[in-house]
């Protein structure tokens, strides 16, 4: 065979393994320029913006994933476009009553909140009146305490207990309605699925005194593994026409961190003086945590009427009159 021959070969045995190549390396940027495209097609679709979008600390993953829980039709695609987009930054997208928008106009204002929309962090702990939880929130986010209270009137079916006991991610420039609002409409959720869950209605009438008793509850209770005996002895008090004669009910709006005495409990003439009334106060007393909850909607069962607290900073347990007093000289001893 000549040198000519041999070079052919080689030659067409070069060109067959370019050509396959080739081949590959077409596919390979079909591909690229198919996936380009759907990027570029994703990143126009319309995204619903039902409302106001809330931006939490953390990284992408948790915002993408908070905003999933929020109702927003974000997932991971998005997680790798805000890595090239830039970093995302605490607060509140205002849509101004826009129906919909571009899904990279979404992405991209979450990295441009601007300084007016920076949010602040609100504390509501379980136990605390919404007396002063708004004076606190008035003061950190310069609102009126008595207008967050006007609203809260005209938003929640419930005199107290209508906020739950969270932390809440406020914009600074939000008005009292909407810091309200925000709030209420988070707890209302909460509590329609608690109510769904347990009786398969939410009757807000039946569910006021699931948050009075709750909130004696949350008042009376040294820990949460107290709750559904403290609930038990409230029930079994009420069962026997007794009066509840715990000081926490007392511990109601602008008192709530004022000791109850003996000249307090003479001159208070409320309702919530479950030692001059009869029955529940009229209303919840404060805020409640769902573990509150949980125990008015399942208390223990027990024979129990009388409790104090004891040396252990918990509570002692008694079912009559005579073993409470027992109770009370052994503290004092």
């Amino acid at each position: 065979m000549n040198k000519n021959s041999k070079k052919r070969r080689r030659n067409k045995k070069r060109a067959g393994v370019l050509g396959k190549y080739k081949k590959y390396a077409y596919a390979l940027l079909t591909l690229i320029g198919i996936f380009f495209l759907y990027i570029i097609y994703y990143a126009n679709m319309e995204i619903s913006t039902h409302n106001d979008a809330k931006i939490k600390s953390g990284g992408i993953r948790v915002i993408i994933d908070d905003l999933a829980k929020q109702g927003y039709d974000v997932g991971i695609i998005d997680k790798y476009l805000l890595y090239f987009i830039g970093e995302p930054k605490i607060g509140i997208i205002d849509f101004k009553d826009k129906a919909t928008v571009s899904r990279i106009d979404f992405l991209c204002q979450i990295t441009e909140l601007s300084s007016t929309h920076q949010q602040e962090k609100i504390m509501l702990i379980p136990g605390e009146t919404l007396e002063i939880f708004f004076e606190n929130v008035a003061t950190k986010l310069s609102l009126n305490s008595e207008k967050l209270m006007i609203e809260y009137k005209k938003l929640s079916p419930y005199p107290e207990a209508g906020i739950k006991p969270d932390t809440y991610f406020v914009s600074t420039g939000m008005s009292e309605e909407d810091v309200i609002k925000l709030m209420v409409d988070l707890t209302e959720k909460d509590y329609q699925k608690m109510a769904m869950t347990e009786s398969g209605t939410y009757d807000k009438e039946k569910w006021q005194k699931i948050l009075t008793i709750a909130s004696i509850i949350q008042k009376e209770s040294a820990n949460i593994k107290e709750m559904p005996i403290i609930a038990s002895v409230i029930y079994n008090r009420l069962n026997k026409n007794m009066r509840l004669q715990m000081d926490g009910t007392l511990n109601y709006g602008k008192y709530s961190h004022v000791a109850v005495t003996a000249q307090r409990i003479k001159d208070d003439d409320s309702s919530f003086n479950t030692y001059k009334n009869n029955g529940l106060p009229i209303s919840p007393i404060c805020s409640v945590e769902k573990e509150a909850i949980e125990a008015a909607l399942n208390p223990s069962k027990t024979d129990y009427l009388y409790f104090v607290k004891n040396s252990f900073g918990v509570h002692t347990f008694t079912s009559n009159f005579d073993d409470h007093k027992g109770a009370i000289k052994k503290e004092r001893n």
